[in-house]
Parts: structure tokens; sequence; C-alpha cells
């Protein structure tokens, strides 16, 4: 089983100590890297003044982190791919896989907050969102033609690469069929500079909705859950096996291809754990609840009460790992049998928690419940 970190980097009135928080996080980075886990994943948000989500740029701040690190993977949880141009995005991505020596895991999103995408890219706008889904789906067609061809074009509804009649001359670039029309001078094809280190970007998205689902197991795209309950999960699964055995013409197995964040925080006591813990993640979940409702977090054919407060007593037997190893190693065993979940991602940076018990929680995680986990006599992670 694999795991990694879900880091979300948020705190709420530190906005004039930014630079602290990046120190923290290389600290939480260097950490992990030296002790075992397979992957760390920054998010994108803009303009978020509250606190709540301070990246704005996973593959910059991925940069940092590869440079201080040698065997972790970098992830991006993810890039809002409608708010990038897809040149841009191609190249950003494929340069941070060279500076890493090909440890890049692609993470891609459509975007959920108007405010972003209203700044950044009205097409991307989330109330129309059969528009928000073509950008999407054009972007990563561009993305897979960059990363997978020396020399590539594309001719779409929103983007066409390169224009028409472009006209190209230069003595140290002759002109060839690979990449000019050379009846008429022009330019039919570009080069992304640099590819990618590796021959092939593993790509994941973050999904959520049955068409989301369908289209990521149908398109070779890994898939990343968050919030639902186990029982509500084994239906996403088994939805996204389905259409990748049809897909890939072989029967995947549950739990392949996907990735669960789970929110995570371990102390020597059930109780230390909410007295530490039970505000920062509810802070959390206020402020994404607010949009997406507290729908995601019941059981199939349960709903909503009416006037059901987010709380910790409602939340906690849903989805969070909060407790002492003992009961967080459970959780994981139960997600394990019921979901053969094979990757894990740890979401404990959360909400005003304090740095140091953020990682005095981790460590907790690494030392009695991740080698739970592990092949013990190779120190591999099962």
């Amino acid at each position: 089983m694999k795991f990694g970190i879900f880091a979300n980097l948020a705190g709420p009135g530190r906005t004039e100590e930014y630079y602290q928080v990046l120190d923290e996080a290389r600290e939480q980075a260097v950490y992990c890297d030296e002790n075992g886990y397979d992957s760390i994943w920054y998010t994108e948000h803009h303009f978020g003044h509250e606190g709540n989500e301070l990246i704005a740029n996973p593959i910059l701040m991925g940069a940092d982190i590869a440079a201080r690190t040698k065997n972790i993977r970098i992830g991006q949880a993810a890039n809002v791919a409608t708010f990038w141009h897809p040149l841009r995005l191609a190249e950003d991505v494929a340069m941070l896989d060279q500076l890493s020596k090909g440890r890049v895991e692609v993470g891609l999103a459509r975007g959920l907050y108007g405010r972003e995408a209203a700044n950044l890219n009205a097409l991307a706008d989330p109330k129309n969102q059969e528009q928000n889904r073509a950008l999407f789906n054009e972007t990563l067609e561009i993305l897979r033609k960059a990363w997978s061809n020396p020399f590539f074009s594309h001719q779409g509804d929103i983007y066409q690469f390169p224009p028409q009649g472009l006209k190209w001359k230069h003595p140290m670039s002759p002109a060839t069929e690979e990449f000019m029309d050379m009846e008429k001078g022009e330019i039919n094809k570009i080069a992304l500079m640099p590819r990618p280190y590796q021959k092939e970007l593993p790509i994941w998205q973050v999904i959520d909705s049955p068409t989301s689902i369908i289209a990521a197991a149908q398109n070779n795209i890994k898939g990343m859950f968050w919030m639902p309950t186990v029982k509500e999960l084994k239906g996403r699964f088994e939805l996204y096996r389905e259409h990748a055995s049809a897909a890939q013409g072989r029967e995947v197995a549950l739990g392949e291809g996907i990735a669960l964040v789970r929110d995570v925080y371990v102390a020597e006591t059930m109780e230390q754990a909410r007295q530490d813990a039970a505000e920062a993640v509810l802070n959390t979940y206020r402020w994404i609840c607010h949009w997406r409702g507290l729908g995601n977090l019941m059981d199939p054919g349960e709903l909503v009460k009416e006037g059901q407060e987010l709380n910790y007593d409602f939340l906690h037997p849903r989805n969070l790992l909060f407790g002492t190893p003992e009961y967080v190693a459970e959780k994981i065993q139960e997600l394990k049998e019921e979901l053969n979940l094979q990757e894990l991602l740890l979401w404990v940076n959360h909400s005003h928690l304090p740095h140091d018990k953020m990682m005095k929680s981790l460590k907790l995680f690494t030392e009695e419940v991740m080698p739970k986990f592990t092949n013990k006599n190779t120190g591999v992670l099962a």
C-alpha cells in the first residue's frame, strides 16, 4: 500500500507570514521524503485572502520541493486545467518533470469556485458545466499531444495551435516537413520544449460525479476521491472499475488506478485527537461544504436531515481517521478490505492546526500506523 500527503496548505490569519508557512511545508516534505512516503501533492487556489487555501501554483511549489528531496513523487491535486493556457501548463509540467528527474504525478481538475474562474478564465465558469467540461476535455487533449509527440498540432473548438498562416524562415531553423507546410512556408506543427523526463506522465483527476468518474476511467486517467463514506465510495470505485475495464479490454481490479484522500490526525488518545484537531478539520469542511453541502457525506440512500449540523460527532464516524494509532490502523484496514484501497493520501494540514501538532501527528502515523501496512523485511510499502 502506498501512502502520500495531500498538502492543502492553510493558515487563516497567516497571510502576512507566508514565508513561515512555506518553511513548515518544506520541513514536512523533507521528513516525508526521508521516511518512506510515496508522494506529496499540492493544491491550486486563487485570491484566498481568508487563508483557507494558500497555494496559487502547485507546479512552482513542486519545483521548490523537488530541489530539497530525492525520492518522493511530486503531484498536483490539482492543477485547475481550465484556468491555464494549455501550452503553458504543458511546458511547466514538463519542466518540473525534468527538474525532478521524473518524479511528477500530474493532477488535473475542472475548478469549483466562481471567484477564481471569473478572474482567470470566464470560459471556466462552473455555473456552465457543459462549457467547463468542454474546456477541460480540449485542454487535456492538447496536453497529451504536447507530451507525447515530437511535433504536434491542434485544431479544436476553443484552441488552434499553431494558428493558420504563421510564416517561419530562419537559417538556424531549416524548413522541414516535420513542422512546416513546405509550399506555403508556414508552420503547421509546434514542438514542446522541454519534453517530459518520463516517457508517459501519470495523469490524475479529482473526481466526484458519475460523469467525471466514467470519463476519467474511459480516458485512462487515475481517480482521486476525498469525502464520501466507505459505503458510498464502494459504488464509485465499482463504477470506475467497470468503465476502466471496458476501456482497457481487461479486468481492472477494484481500487486500481484510484487514490483516496482522508483527513488524518493521530494522538495518544481519542480525546486528545478531538481536542487538538476537531475545530481545525471542521473549519476545512465548513469552507468546502458551504458550496457542496452535506450530501457527499451520506451513505447510499441516506438523506441529509433537516437542520443537520456539521459537527465532529457527525463527521468523525463517516470519514475521519482521527484517533489513536490503533483506531486509525483499523479504519485503514477497513478501507483495504472494503475497497481494495491501494493508495491513501493523508490530509494533515488543516486550518488553524499548529505546525508542531501536525508534525507530531504525522510522526505518530509514520512510526506506529504505516509499518502495519509495510513489508517489514524490506521496508518497502506494500
